[in-house]
């Protein structure tokens, strides 16, 4: 099989992994009386990946294949989601939060350095077969958000947005990415040979990047965006939802598919990523990041302009603009991280990329978003369902206001090296 094609089914199966519950958990959550800890799950996924991302990069570039600890990874992250949804199913309105987060979290701390080896995956591939990962990497990372949209819509239409199945559905998809990577191309691991120092044999010289100006700055500021990276992904949902809890907006699409409406976000992606590439090379990553950076300006106040009915263009423009805030953020910074590293450390790189973006900035942005959000709004019971209603506009506003003030100090401050500054 072409290699483009088999990396490519392996970004399918990664994302569809994390599509079958990162934007729907919320809605579950809030319908089994969990409604104000949602920022608490979401923020276990920036915990883990504070350390597990830079600890499994560690072992992949000096003990164990990427694409094995790969599978290995996802096959432990199936376990705990099966059981999570297990306990679901049993325990149903009664589930206890200690229990249900606890397996949650499991789960999670196998997921999330899943994200980075899979890229570390494919840039050892790409760059083994002669390919160029700058242009020949976004077209195949599409096929992750393909996958992930597809995830959503199932887990939508087959009506699990609020029930604990689409756990269940994650699960399968690990596993069944876990036997895939037995067919993958092999990643080479630093062996044998010189002797080492200490922060070289644990991996640790990716954290010598922080010597260089530009470097540093650039994964501060990753941090301070990555504070926005997961609150629509935990909060989108049940501010969608909630408005059922209006009769006026009870029977709309939105309300009743908040899953589909949200894909669009995806679908956005998926035609900005093929975008990557040029404006890398024609405006910098400098440029590239305060887009995204203003993009996430727009995300946020769109939302809380807009509403389900005769507001909903504006919930479109919103997902629109997704595409632009996430995928000029994460994937071009990764490509960025990618070019600025020696191979030697590429993996740990990745992992500490993500560990300031999905660890430090997400857990931070999940528990303040979660904050805000308890203090404007309230959860209220309408027939045998739980919405989370109130002041969501001046939450999304707020929100707003912060990746304003992020964008102008990114600007001013983030000055890369001339020789890497297209990539």
């Amino acid at each position: 099989m072409n290699l483009k094609v088999r990396l490519a089914l392996m970004n399918f199966l990664e994302f569809a992994v994390w599509g079958a519950y990162l934007t729907s958990m919320g809605r579950y959550l809030g319908n089994i009386g969990m409604g104000t800890d949602i920022g608490w799950f979401y923020s276990m996924q920036g915990v883990v990946s504070i350390f597990m991302p830079a600890l499994m990069g560690i072992i992949a570039d000096r003990w164990i294949q990427a694409q094995r600890l790969l599978g290995l990874c996802h096959l432990l992250a199936g376990v705990f989601m099966f059981f999570a949804a297990i306990y679901g199913i049993k325990a149903g309105d009664d589930s206890d939060f200690s229990v249900l987060f606890t397996l949650y979290s499991f789960s999670v701390a196998f997921y999330m350095p899943t994200l980075a080896l899979s890229n570390s995956v494919a840039y050892n591939a790409l760059t083994q077969a002669g390919l160029d990962t700058v242009k020949d990497f976004p077209p195949i990372r599409v096929f992750g958000t393909i996958g992930f949209i597809v995830s959503m819509w199932f887990v939508d239409l087959m009506g699990f947005q609020a029930s604990q199945n689409q756990f269940v559905v994650s699960g399968v998809l690990s596993v069944v990415l876990f036997l895939y990577t037995f067919t993958l191309p092999a990643c080479p691991i630093i062996s044998g040979g010189e002797k080492k120092s200490m922060a070289d044999a644990l991996g640790l010289k990716a954290f010598s990047l922080f010597k260089r100006k530009d470097m540093a700055i650039f994964f501060i500021f990753s941090m301070l965006l990555g504070v926005s990276l997961q609150i629509t992904n935990g909060f989108a949902n049940p501010f969608i939802s909630s408005f059922a809890a209006m009769p006026e907006y009870a029977g709309t699409f939105g309300v009743q598919h908040a899953n589909i409406l949200i894909s669009l976000s995806q679908m956005s992606e998926t035609c900005c990523i093929l975008l990557i590439p040029f404006f890398m090379k024609r405006y910098g990553i400098k440029n590239v990041m305060l887009i995204a950076m203003f993009a996430w300006v727009l995300r946020f106040g769109f939302f809380g302009l807009g509403n389900p009915g005769s507001g909903v263009w504006l919930f479109v423009l919103s997902m629109i603009v997704y595409g632009v805030a996430f995928d000029f953020f994460n994937v071009s910074g990764s490509l960025y991280v990618d070019k600025n590293t020696d191979p030697s450390v590429r993996s740990s790189a990745q992992g500490l990329f993500f560990l300031m973006t999905n660890g430090i900035g997400a857990t931070i942005g999940t528990l303040g978003a979660q904050a805000v959000i308890n203090a404007y709004t309230a959860s209220k019971q309408v027939g045998d369902d739980f919405y989370t209603v109130g002041d969501w506009q001046t939450c999304w506003f707020i929100f707003a206001g912060y990746a304003l003030v992020i964008g102008v100090a990114f600007a001013l401050v983030f000055r890369p090296r001339k020789e890497h500054a297209g990539v």
